[in-house]
């Protein structure tokens, strides 16, 4: 089905492996629409309640395949034609995705980790906006996201300088979530993946709707959304399992539904 990337279905698990290891998994054309079918497949498939993306071979992802580009070539129809129903629709996904940032992850590589929901770092990763180094701006809603995690100066900075931000100091920064040792990548990364897929899912999509819709609406209008939004969590079997949970003194056993 894909020949770019690899996916596998497994306990509740979509694993999407960016596989181009001989490139660093630079993005070509193919890659983008192949990431953007995968992510589209794990959010209709009723067996998968988390979603995580990694890289094959030592690289998470360096960016573009700058052997794809030549001075003609239109970057901003590049943009619209295939990073950005890539991005679109891993933010449209309401079911969590975990970026495993197993190596570098630079340019349209870091923008890719910048939408996911979560991103854990191996000791071996590193993130860079290294657009600036061909003449570029970070694209693919790189800034749109970094600065909502580091803050305008900062996402300035990383974006002008175009400097390797080392795992420990991007876990600092906030610009992840969790550092992880490269001995016990593997089995700590499907941990974490198994302790969200473990979790209500249908009201993590409806935290992540609302989370998107806090900057743009009223309070007012807000507060309409969150009562909406609870209305429809709490009438899932899993809030039910919830409650019951609590009253029998036992831990819940969510289903995603």
């Amino acid at each position: 089905m894909f020949e770019t990337i690899r996916y596998d279905v497994k306990d509740n698990i979509a694993w999407l492996y960016l596989n181009r290891p001989d490139k660093l998994n630079a993005f070509i054309a193919q890659m983008n629409r192949e990431v953007k079918d995968a992510i589209k497949a794990a959010s209709s498939d009723d067996q998968v309640r988390c979603i995580v993306i990694t890289g094959e071979g030592r690289a998470f992802c360096s960016g573009q395949d700058l052997s794809e580009v030549d001075e003609h070539m239109d970057h901003g129809q590049v943009l619209r034609d295939h990073y950005g129903p890539m991005i679109k629709q891993i933010r449209q996904c309401e079911k969590p995705i975990i970026a495993a940032v197993n190596g570098v992850a630079a340019g349209a590589g870091f923008s890719l980790a910048l939408a996911c929901d979560f991103r854990v770092v191996s000791e071996r990763g590193s993130f860079m906006n290294a657009f600036i180094h061909v003449g570029l701006i970070p694209d693919s809603g790189n800034l749109y996201y970094l600065t909502q995690l580091v803050g305008h100066s900062k996402a300035l900075e990383l974006s002008i300088l175009g400097e390797k931000v080392p795992a420990a100091i991007a876990v600092e920064m906030g610009l992840a979530n969790q550092l992880i040792s490269a001995e016990s990548w593997t089995e700590d990364v499907t941990v974490f993946a198994a302790r969200i897929a473990a979790l209500p899912t249908k009201a993590i999509g409806l935290i992540k709707r609302s989370l998107k819709s806090a900057t743009n609406l009223s309070f007012e209008d807000y507060l309409e959304q969150e009562a909406q939004g609870q209305r429809i969590a709490g009438l899932t079997n899993d809030h039910r399992e919830g409650l019951n949970a609590f009253m029998e003194k036992r831990k819940p056993v969510y289903t995603g539904q």
